[in-house]
């Protein structure tokens, strides 16, 4: 998944977005309005974490440009402001979500995991694919009872396969959400990482449930859906 977010106080860049790259996000910061507009509408990110008191532009400006240029990126508003009509006012300019500063990390990650399941259309932390069951919540994978041990990046993989269960999804797309865009495009990376997680399921035992589709990219389905083996 990749978040943008756009915030002034370097403390919380630092904080935030240490806090997001270690479950497992790619993270574009920005410290200023003007600047988080041109990422928001240059980028196609899974959530916006966007503080509404900012230098050059304001979050609530930034968020109506959003909405007006038909941005739908999930947004969660972070401000200093508490009152009612402050929540309300960030609400009806288009916000999906607003917490109030001082926050909890974990609070922010939670929301940011639930704002992510909402632009994939997916109500529950819990996806299932065969005897293959993803805790997103928890960011964890399982086999039945036993734990699939990943690294964040190789989690990250699975999970955005999963999002798009029974799609097929091209290793730009991968490049663009898991890996900050900064993979070389020469590079091999999106591969040797499938191969991985390929050999991590198997190892548990676990159905196959990644496949290549040559000269477009992966899909992630249950064996039961699967069309005959193309390069799997």
């Amino acid at each position: 998944m990749r978040v943008l977010l756009v915030e002034d106080s370097a403390r919380l860049q630092q904080n935030v977005g240490a806090a997001l790259r270690r479950s497992g996000y790619a993270v574009d910061v920005s410290g200023d309005g003007k600047d988080g507009l041109w990422h928001a509408q240059s980028n196609d990110y899974d959530a916006i974490v966007l503080d509404i008191m900012l230098p050059e532009m304001d979050g609530l400006e930034v968020l109506r440009q959003m909405r007006k240029a038909g941005k739908n990126t999930p947004v969660l508003l972070l401000t200093a402001k508490d009152t009612v009509e402050d929540r309300v006012r960030g609400l009806n300019q288009g916000a999906d979500d607003y917490l109030v500063k001082p926050f909890a990390l974990e609070e922010l990650l939670a929301r940011v995991q639930a704002l992510c399941r909402r632009k994939y259309a997916v109500k529950t932390a819990r996806i299932e694919i065969d005897d293959v069951a993803i805790d997103t919540s928890a960011k964890r994978v399982f086999c039945g009872d036993q734990v699939i041990e990943l690294t964040s990046r190789e989690y990250s993989l699975l999970e955005y396969l999963a999002l798009h269960r029974g799609a097929v999804v091209s290793r730009s797309q991968i490049e663009e959400h898991i890996y900050d865009g900064q993979v070389d495009p020469m590079s091999n990376v999106v591969d040797s990482a499938i191969c991985i997680v390929r050999r991590k399921l198997s190892e548990a035992k676990a159905r196959p449930i990644i496949r290549t589709r040559r000269g477009h990219g992966y899909v992630l389905e249950s064996q039961d859906a699967c069309a005959p083996s193309e390069g799997s």
